[in-house]
């Protein structure tokens, strides 16, 4: 395991966002989900795909507050363009168990 900094660390901006809009993404390679998630004032609103079909429907996503990595690149994906990660644990199958808040916390706050 590589050690970083704490300075390091409070570069990546692991911010909250609920999630306001869910589609199905039949273009994607794995079965996906495009998202739309709210970050609030000074970040508004981005889109995200992510690969969790498997694990979480449509209507359990949607209003779902999340931990999101929000200054990565942009990356494409099929015909997409994916603006922030979610983040979660991965299991041995290759499932994503969301990282969420135990109480909700106003969107846009940033994890320290």
């Amino acid at each position: 395991m590589k050690e970083i900094t704490f300075q390091e660390f409070l570069e990546v901006e692991l911010r909250i966002g609920t999630i306001i809009k869910v589609q199905d993404f039949p273009e994607a390679k794995k079965p996906s989900y495009k998202l739309e998630v709210d970050f609030w004032e000074e970040i508004w609103i981005k889109k995200s795909s992510s690969q969790l079909k498997t694990m979480y429907t449509k209507e359990e996503l949607l209003w779902k507050q999340v931990l999101w990595v929000i200054n990565f690149p942009k990356k494409q994906i099929a015909n997409f363009i994916s603006e922030c990660l979610i983040t979660g644990f991965v299991q041995n199958n290759w499932d994503v168990v969301l990282a969420i808040p135990d109480k909700k916390v106003p969107n846009g706050m940033k994890l320290l």
